[in-house]
């Protein structure tokens, strides 16, 4: 796969017959996506019923800005559960931010969470835990073997919080039918 097939900043759209579990029906904002592998986070799935207040608890950080405590934390998928990774504009960054794109970086410091949980951190922000990983050429095959659609992201629907329908307004991105993919593959 050349340079410019790489998809580091795109969504991936799990397919409609794709059924195993956590990837059935997923959306996952691709972090990284190089020669050696590909990294990437769940945005469409709660982990249980936690909420950033728990996570600040557990690290000790105390929130002073109460609408947060409230928030709920997604799961980024399979891969280091206890994880947290924050997507987040990039207004606010920290020295260990990655830049995704011009305007989503990936954050995995304490310290987003210090700035987030005192009315500092960044103004739009997604706290994840675990993710999704591809080694060397796995990711590619699976496009290869239709488990996956690719569609350019938007913040809009990567950071709004309605997650039962970010899989649907993902595919509606493609104006594809949803009834008409088809798992079978066609190559020319």
């Amino acid at each position: 796969m050349s340079n410019t097939q790489y998809l580091t900043g795109q969504f991936l759209i799990a397919m409609p017959q794709m059924m195993d579990k956590p990837f059935a029906r997923s959306l996952i904002f691709l972090c990284a996506h190089t020669a050696e592998g590909a990294m990437g986070l769940i945005i469409n799935q709660r982990a249980g019923t936690m909420k950033f207040q728990d996570v600040f608890s557990q690290l000790d950080v105390e929130a002073a800005a109460a609408d947060l405590g409230t928030a709920r934390v997604n799961f980024g998928g399979p891969v280091e559960p206890r994880r947290g990774f924050v997507l987040h504009s990039t207004d606010r960054l920290e020295e260990s931010s990655l830049a995704v794109s011009e305007d989503v970086a990936l954050t995995s410091t304490i310290d987003i969470l210090r700035a987030i949980a005192q009315g500092t951190g960044p103004r739009r922000a997604l706290l994840a835990l675990g993710y999704a990983g591809w080694s060397a050429g796995q990711l590619d095959q699976e496009i290869q073997n239709n488990a996956w659609l690719s569609v350019e992201p938007d913040n809009a629907l990567l950071f709004d919080t309605n997650l039962d329908t970010k899989w649907h307004r993902a595919i509606a991105k493609l104006g594809v039918d949803i009834t008409m993919l088809s798992s079978e593959a066609g190559h020319a």
